[in-house]
């Protein structure tokens, strides 16, 4: 793609696609979504794009100026769907673990995009409405501002990197999928307390717990932190 983008009010295109269905936006992102979702990272090109909507492909130049454009609004995407329907209950640790398993959900739940894009920093709507309410949720729970800042950073990115870790694990092939799940059986399971008494005690454990995500459990930790940060500084209030 190119620098070409058609400023908003003049977008529309006229004509419906073969597909019949009028061009926008948010029709190219979902759509990208859906290409990703089904054929991986390679889906995300202008010519793909383009047969999938029934659209010649440089009309998509209208909308974004390159591909990576696009990949700043299926992340953004992603951000969105995580806050739709989310409303804040006034109990700051709620708020926020609501919002984190919701962000951690909504990328495991699309893992090929999420290897994509969890890593980038979008700018765009969803994402500065998603910045706006974490802060005010620390700030309006009383964190000072200095503080507030630095936990909704390690929030952010704990979220985000578990959700791409775990995303990346999900986008494995099936067979690679179960390869890496039975190495806690043919590996993890045979070692001698000998040579391995930690792992051969809490093997069980360990086995059962590893088949899950570790984030609702790393999530609930910070906001412990983050708590204890808070009563520390009541009395200078």
């Amino acid at each position: 793609m190119s620098e070409r983008v058609v400023p908003e009010d003049s977008r529309q295109r006229r004509r419906p696609t073969k597909q019949g269905a009028v061009l926008s936006e948010q029709l190219i992102v979902e759509t990208a979504l859906r290409l990703v979702a089904q054929h991986g990272a390679d889906a995300l090109s202008v010519r793909r794009l383009g047969a999938a909507l029934g659209a010649d492909p440089s009309a998509l130049y209208r909308y974004f100026r390159n591909t990576d454009a696009l990949l700043l609004a299926i992340a953004d995407e992603l951000i969105g769907r995580a806050q739709d329907g989310w409303r804040a209950t006034g109990d700051w640790r709620t708020d926020l673990r609501s919002m984190g398993l919701r962000i951690h959900a909504i990328y495991v739940a699309h893992p090929q995009a999420a290897v994509l894009g969890a890593y980038r920093t979008t700018g765009r709507p969803h994402e500065t409405r998603a910045v706006e309410r974490i802060l005010g949720i620390l700030r309006s729970a009383g964190f000072p501002d200095a503080l507030a800042v630095r936990i909704y950073h390690a929030f952010v990115d704990q979220a985000l990197a578990f959700a791409a870790q775990d995303a990346a694990a999900k986008a494995l092939p099936p067979a690679a999928r179960e390869g890496d799940e039975q190495v806690w059986q043919s590996v993890y399971g045979r070692l001698s307390p000998d040579t391995h008494p930690n792992i051969a005690a809490t093997f069980p454990l360990l086995a059962a717990d590893m088949r899950d995500s570790g984030y609702p459990f790393a999530l609930d930790l910070t906001l412990g932190a983050a708590a204890a940060l808070l009563s520390q500084e009541a009395p200078r209030a």
